[in-house]
Parts: structure tokens; sequence; C-alpha cells
């Protein structure tokens, strides 16, 4: 579903990316992990072209993100074509970034019936559904203001899950939670795990990463420091990096 080969980013003087290689296979749930500032939000943000990497090439579903090639060359597509594209990844980020003014039903409406032109009816029925899957059906008609913070987190998950995405991307969707909060929004993570959604997740989870992710990656400095198996990397890492990190968070 994903495939990135030395992707690079750069910020100013700043390496934020420094060759990152990395393969998500349909179905899976990858989890990065890594201190802050090593690139991990920064890599997710290219993968659905938020951000535009300067080097290396990313390709979800065999199609690359951001250009086409064309007899041999390569042609960065114009906002419009990006845009069309970014419909089939959804994005969870630590920020629920919901509309103040609509109710929860509308604001999981919202993109369906704006950008694909589904008529209201149709899309309140999907959103009910929606909401019903992540446990809020009863909040149908709240504003983000009588929602806490986890119940806005899963509303904002059941908006993106309304475009039908192929790959879902979560950039911390719990570090700005309180601590009594997380495991509602996890519960939400782990059921579209089971139903086979890929996910990419970055996360201070170790706990999630352990019991659901089928490929865990250790990022520092803009560069995959040790990927694999959960049980591996997180159990008996190979690289000292990974060990002093982990030894921090556990």
């Amino acid at each position: 579903m994903v495939v990135a080969e030395g992707v690079h980013k750069r910020y100013g003087s700043v390496d934020v990316l420094r060759g990152v290689d990395l393969t998500v296979r349909r179905g899976e749930v990858c989890c990065l992990l890594g201190p802050s500032g090593s690139g991990k939000s920064t890599f997710l943000r290219c993968v659905n072209r938020l951000e535009k990497a300067d080097g290396g090439t990313i390709s979800v579903d065999g199609e690359p993100v951001g250009f086409r090639r064309h007899q041999g060359r390569r042609h960065e597509l114009r906002e419009k074509a990006v845009a069309a594209a970014r419909r089939d990844i959804g994005m969870v980020f630590q920020r629920f970034n919901l509309f103040p003014h609509l109710t929860a039903a509308e604001n999981v409406m919202e993109a369906p019936v704006r950008v694909k032109g589904v008529a209201k009816d149709e899309a309140r029925q999907r959103a009910a559904k929606l909401l019903d899957r992540v446990g809020l059906a009863a909040k149908a008609d709240s504003r983000p203001a009588q929602l806490s913070g986890g119940q806005q987190q899963r509303v904002a998950i059941a908006r993106a899950l309304a475009m039908d995405p192929k790959l879902m991307l979560f950039d911390e969707p719990t570090s700005a939670l309180d601590p009594e909060l997380v495991g509602e929004v996890l519960d939400v993570m782990r059921g579209l795990a089971e139903d086979g959604m890929t996910m990419i997740v970055v996360t201070h989870e170790i706990g999630f990463a352990r019991e659901v992710a089928d490929t865990t990656v250790f990022l520092d400095g803009g560069v995959v420091v040790e990927s694999g198996p959960p049980a591996e990397v997180l159990t008996a890492p190979r690289q000292e990096r990974t060990r002093a990190f982990l030894a921090k968070v556990l």
C-alpha cells in the first residue's frame, strides 16, 4: 500500500528526513516511534502531500504521491490533482480540528457532501453508522464544545473514515488527551486494525504498538534506525539508540 524510497525533507538548513525507506503492506499497521524532532510527523505529512518531499519517492496503492512519470521524465502534479489523490488517505491529527459550529454528525458529513457530492440524506445515514462504529451514536447532535477530548478525537476518526480511505494516517492521536481518555481512542483504532484497515501511526503508546502493530519503526535524526515486528524491536532491539530510547519510555 505504501512504498517510500530515499525520502528527504529539509527546512532551511535542517535536514528533517535523511533518506527514509519504508514499506507498509495492504492491511498492515505500522507504528512509528522515536523522540520529538526525529521526523515522524513530517514523514506522515509527506505521505499525503501536506508536505512536499525534497527528494526520494512515495507511492500509495501503486500511484506516486505528487507526481507522474511521462516519457521517462518526472512531472509534478498541480494542487487540484494532489487534492483529488489525497481523498483516498484519511488523516487524524493531534488536535481534533472539528468545525465548532457543526454537530458531530455534520462534521462527519461535511467532506462527503462538499468534496464527493454525496447526497445529504445518504451522508447523514453514513455518518450515523460511523458514529455508532466509534461508540458515539448518542452524540450525533452534540457540538464539539459539548464533547470530551476523547469523544472529539473519535469524531475526527469517523470524519476521516467517511471518505472511505484506502489508508489511515494517525499523528499522535492521543497526545493531546487526558490519560483517562486515551483508552477509548485506542480501542477504536484497534477495531480498525481488526477490520483490516492499512494504518501508519505515529505514537508514544508503546503498549498499543506492541499489541496492534505488524511493523514497528524507530526513527531518530531523520533516518530509520531499526524496524521489524514489535516483538523484536520493542523486546530485543538490535541498536543501542533504540535500547536507550525504550529505556526512557517504558
